[in-house]
């Protein structure tokens, strides 16, 4: 094997193992930001203030703890392969 051919399977599986991880983080902060819209920016009137610092933050730590789960099962379904 070339060392051209070594590193692009590297990069193919550094890339595999990422896949639950960025599917986790991008699913949870879309859909932090979209209940966030349905469920409270709906109902609070124009003239109030929100911190949009806070919804930032708080849609990160969405994408966080939902990247973590895709990791999980992620992992699982390699085992199971394995």
């Amino acid at each position: 094997m070339t060392p051209l051919n070594n590193s692009t399977t590297q990069s193919n599986h550094i890339m595999k193992n990422k896949t639950g991880v960025l599917t986790g983080f991008i699913l949870g902060v879309t859909g932090f930001l979209l209940l966030f819209k349905i469920i409270i920016l709906d109902r609070v009137s124009p003239d109030d203030e929100l911190a949009p610092g806070i919804v930032v933050i708080a849609s990160i730590m969405s994408g966080a703890l939902f990247a973590f789960v895709g990791y999980l099962i992620q992992n699982s379904f390699e085992r199971k392969r394995n």
